[in-house]
């Protein structure tokens, strides 16, 4: 008996249907392994303030910020430099305490220049350190100034010739005013108080030298004269607080 032969559109589906299942077992069948995709991580992108993956290195940086051009020195840098490091090689004592007169008014602005226009006198830079009897610097110590103007008069309704600062790391201080005038009976002085953190207020007063009228003041003491130069600009001065810090 022949087989019969396929005809007609059922021979032709039985057809495709037989060479689609030869073609499965072919794929099921091989030992060839199939390709497999490589899925690359999604990286988000850098928050903002943060620095991407293409952010130049520390060293980068630190070699770009060298080629950038430096500000100007200023006057207090200046002053900073010249400023003498204290000597420690003799015996470190306690600045004197004196009294806190009647125009110290407390609140005063922060600042390290008091002058102001108006303000009428000679100008004078003070620098110096905030010291322990141990001849360590103080950094953060507390310093309020107060004073009359070149013509001795206080500002005693607002804060002329007023303010506070801080000292810096290296325990030093810089202020800019003018050289007070003489005061009815009393001579020359600037009026101060000093503190280290966490310490008792040091009230004091700082003299110049050459001044006839200091040896018959009553708060006068020869440790609270500043060391003094003048200079194309005005005067330069320095004084070096030291602090009995328990």
């Amino acid at each position: 008996m022949q087989p019969q032969a396929f005809s007609g559109p059922c021979a032709f589906l039985r057809l495709c249907l037989l060479s689609l299942a030869a073609l499965v077992f072919a794929a099921c069948g091989s030992t060839t392994p199939a390709a497999t995709a490589v899925v690359q991580p999604v990286t988000e992108a850098a928050p903002l303030g943060q620095p991407s993956l293409t952010s130049p290195s520390p060293a980068q940086n630190t070699a770009t910020a060298g080629i950038q051009e430096q500000p100007e020195a200023t006057e207090a840098a200046q002053a900073q430099a010249w400023l003498p490091i204290p000597d420690c090689s003799a015996e470190v004592n306690p600045t004197p305490s004196t009294t806190e007169g009647p125009y110290y008014t407390p609140d005063t602005p922060e600042r390290t220049s008091l002058i102001e226009p108006g303000v009428v006198g000679t100008k004078l830079v003070l620098t110096g350190y905030v010291l322990a009897t141990d001849c360590t610097p103080v950094a953060g110590a507390w310093l309020d100034f107060w004073q009359a103007d070149g013509n001795g008069q206080y500002d005693n309704t607002g804060y002329g010739l007023r303010g506070h600062q801080f000292t810096d790391e290296a325990g030093s201080y810089y202020l800019e005013t003018v050289l007070p005038g003489l005061y009815p009976g009393r001579p020359p002085h600037i009026h101060v108080k000093v503190q280290a953190p966490d310490q008792p207020v040091l009230t004091t007063q700082l003299y110049f030298p050459g001044e006839a009228s200091n040896q018959g003041d009553s708060f006068f003491f020869p440790e609270l004269l500043v060391t003094m130069q003048e200079t194309v600009e005005g005067v330069m001065a320095t004084f070096n607080f030291v602090l009995d810090i328990r």
